[in-house]
């Protein structure tokens, strides 16, 4: 049971406030939960501990108002309480900072909740059944539990606040301890907590967010919740991601009220293949699914592709949702709305451009990855300074090690930065429509990447992210051939890919590679114009541009120059 423990220290041993994380610096702290779950107790701790003013929310409309909150109900009725209420958290959150008890409804109410999301840092508090009972045992205060069986009217309100109560910020698990313990691993949790990053990619046709940070996976019932139109999905992943996430994606979907089915696929580039696309479709439609039924893709760029390629063709459109689980995922493929499948004509030509309602990056999951596929997918990340950011490629020269390293900062940081110059070249350019520039100068390195690709045979011979490495030095190769940058730079970009551990050169692949063959896969590459080899080059570094004049007897030369045989 919620004692109250030792309630009283030295002041010597509360938190100053001015050593709060930065993301607390305008913050509140707000107490969510069913009545029992111990936000007042805890919070008046937790304040102490943190060097704030504690207020419970109750307590200040009785204030304001006159009447208890018994009074309020008994006279004026609930929507006249939640009206009041309303106003004074929005008052109270607008002034300095505090920890904030709210009543057990006030999060329920969707003005309320954009209040406490703008200004605050919300936290669930949740407490089983039996747990609540013994808590609110004998209190004849709480006007909803009159009016019948305590353990009947605590069920019900669970089953209809508890899916809300899920968009929270962070959740913590109420047990048998005394106060100062809980409110103890509450401050932990909230020093500790990084608050997710967001990037808005916005289309003509309206937009998404992506978010990127910890523990989304286990938040994504509550952050889904809001963007999607029926609380019922299909997560499509593969098995090695199941074993690693799966259960955890289930559980926060089904915390927030979600029904879930699963499918499952192999992992590896062969499954996005036309037999497993309609496999997924066929698996989607046996379960039922429906017009507003969504779909999830957990997993890498195969299940995003494969998944979106396959909730964009049945019933013509269901609910989409990225769920990336890699770093080459979480910067690239997720985003945008590119998917599709694989011919033996080569990758990704068979495909649709379908948007996702939201993606979430979570970073936890980049632990699990081993370290190749991690450097594999920074590959994507240096990509983008190189075609449009030179500060942001020199912020790489000095954090890639970092970043494939594991420091989880710089990852979130280097996973924003290059999602959010993804978002403004997709929003300015959809469905790659534009004859110059435009969405085609993400595809810088893939010329080349796709035919190294395609002649190992997708698969774990050659990771994408590594041939986008070794495409991107053949790219400024040819930029310098061609007279349009200088020599210098392709050997620069070559030590930093060296410095990370990616391969970027052709040699370093330790196979011989045929200049025709080659040069076959780039004219069967969907990128093709008018039969003509297409490319991206650069000027400098941030300074790409494409070009549909490249002479093909200079990427011959190139090509004989990096090793391949004629």
């Amino acid at each position: 049971m919620l004692t109250s423990g030792l309630m009283t220290r030295n002041n010597d041993d509360a938190l100053k406030s001015d050593t709060l994380p930065r993301h607390l610096a305008d913050r509140s702290i707000v107490l969510v939960g069913i009545m029992g779950a111990g936000k007042t107790a805890v919070g008046k701790r937790l304040a102490a501990t943190l060097g704030l003013t504690f207020i419970d929310a109750d307590q200040e409309i009785e204030t304001a108002s006159g009447y208890t909150v018994s009074e309020i109900f008994e006279r004026f009725g609930e929507p006249a309480f939640r009206d009041v209420e309303r106003r004074v958290i929005r008052r109270l959150l607008e002034g300095p900072r505090i920890v904030l008890a709210t009543g057990g409804g006030a999060f329920m109410d969707s003005e309320t909740r954009t209040v406490i999301r703008g200004k605050g840092l919300s936290i669930w508090i949740r407490a089983t059944l039996p747990l609540l009972l013994r808590r609110v045992a004998g209190r004849t205060h709480r006007p909803l539990l009159m009016s019948g069986d305590p353990g009947q009217i605590l069920q019900g309100l669970m089953k209809l606040r508890h899916p809300i109560y899920a968009e929270a910020d962070i959740v913590i698990d109420s047990r048998d301890e005394t106060v100062d313990a809980m409110a103890g691993r509450m401050a932990e949790t909230v020093m500790d907590h990084l608050p997710a990053l967001s990037v808005p990619v916005e289309l003509a046709a309206g937009g998404y967010e992506v978010i990127i940070g910890s523990s989304l996976i286990t938040r994504a019932g509550g952050l889904l919740g809001a963007v999607l139109p029926q609380r019922r999905a299909v997560v499509v992943t593969d098995k090695t991601v199941a074993g690693l996430h799966l259960q955890t994606l289930l559980t926060g979907l089904e915390t927030a009220g979600f029904t879930t089915g699963t499918i499952i696929v192999e992992p590896g580039e062969p499954s996005k293949s036309v037999e497993n696309w309609a496999s997924v479709i066929d698996q989607l439609l046996d379960q039922a699914v429906e017009r507003r039924t969504a779909v999830i893709a957990l997993g890498g760029g195969v299940v995003g592709d494969l998944a979106g390629f396959a909730a964009a063709a049945t019933m013509r459109g269901l609910p989409f949702v990225q769920v990336p689980t890699t770093l080459l995922s979480q910067v690239d493929s997720s985003v945008g709305g590119k998917t599709g499948i694989n011919t033996r004509q080569g990758k990704n030509l068979i495909g649709a451009f379908y948007q996702p309602r939201m993606v979430l990056a979570d970073t936890d999951t980049l632990s699990t990855l081993p370290p190749r596929e991690l450097r594999a997918g920074y590959a994507e990340i240096v990509k983008t300074g190189l075609i449009g950011d030179a500060a942001f490629y020199e912020w790489c020269e000095q954090n890639g090690l970092g970043v494939v390293s594991g420091n989880r900062a710089l990852q979130a940081k280097a996973i924003q930065v290059a999602c959010a110059f993804k978002a403004g070249v997709v929003g300015d350019d959809e469905r790659e429509e534009k004859p110059n520039d435009g969405r085609a100068l993400l595809n810088l390195g893939h010329t080349f990447g796709h035919a190294l690709e395609a002649e190992v045979g997708y698969g774990a011979g050659l990771l994408h992210g590594e041939a986008v490495a070794i495409g991107l030095g053949l790219a400024f190769d040819l930029s310098a051939k061609l007279g349009h940058c200088s020599p210098d730079l392709a050997p620069r970009i070559r030590r930093h890919l060296d410095s990370v551990g990616l391969p970027s050169e052709i040699a370093m692949l330790n196979r011989r590679f045929s200049v025709e063959h080659l040069v076959g896969h780039m004219r069967r590459d969907k990128k093709m114009r008018d039969g003509a080899l297409h490319f991206v080059l650069a000027r400098g570094i941030g300074r790409a541009f494409t070009s549909r004049d490249v002479p093909p007897e200079t990427v011959v030369e190139l090509l004989r120059e990096a090793g391949c045989e004629a």
